[in-house]
């Protein structure tokens, strides 16, 4: 059940939710992505980890499990290829057509929901291949 949800609509809800509970316009949800959550002493100097950073942090871990997941052929496999189109094409309208959606953490959300769709389909295909070449010898 679980591998048929892609993963990477985890970190463009929690965008959404932060993004709709903060109000406005759109420069309200760039700089609630620039928020400091916490930040380390370190001897170059301060590092804080911000809002946007945690979620591209969330989305990268997301990728690469649904990159391990796409190595599989079986009907979930593909099932969650085409549910990752989806999220794909959800998250590239929300960033062109809705301001809040309208930010460098979203954009770059967005492209790893785009580099998920085609390796899975590429990995998926290139299994397959090598599946349907053993099965032919």
């Amino acid at each position: 059940m679980f591998n048929v949800i892609p993963l990477l609509i985890v970190p463009v809800i929690a965008y959404a939710v932060i993004v709709i509970f903060s109000g406005g316009d759109p420069a309200a949800a760039a700089a609630l992505m620039d928020n400091a959550i916490f930040s380390i002493p370190l001897v170059s100097g301060p590092w804080s980890m911000k809002v946007g950073d945690l979620l591209i942090i969330l989305a990268m871990l997301m990728l690469f499990i649904e990159l391990v997941k796409s190595a599989g052929t079986g009907t979930a496999t593909i099932i969650n290829h085409g549910l990752s189109m989806a999220v794909f094409v959800i998250a590239m309208a929300l960033f062109l057509l809705v301001g809040r959606f309208g930010t460098s953490v979203f954009f770059l959300i967005t492209m790893m929901a785009l580099m998920d769709t085609v390796a899975g389909f590429v990995v998926t295909i290139v299994a397959a291949r090598r599946d349907l070449a053993v099965g032919g010898e």
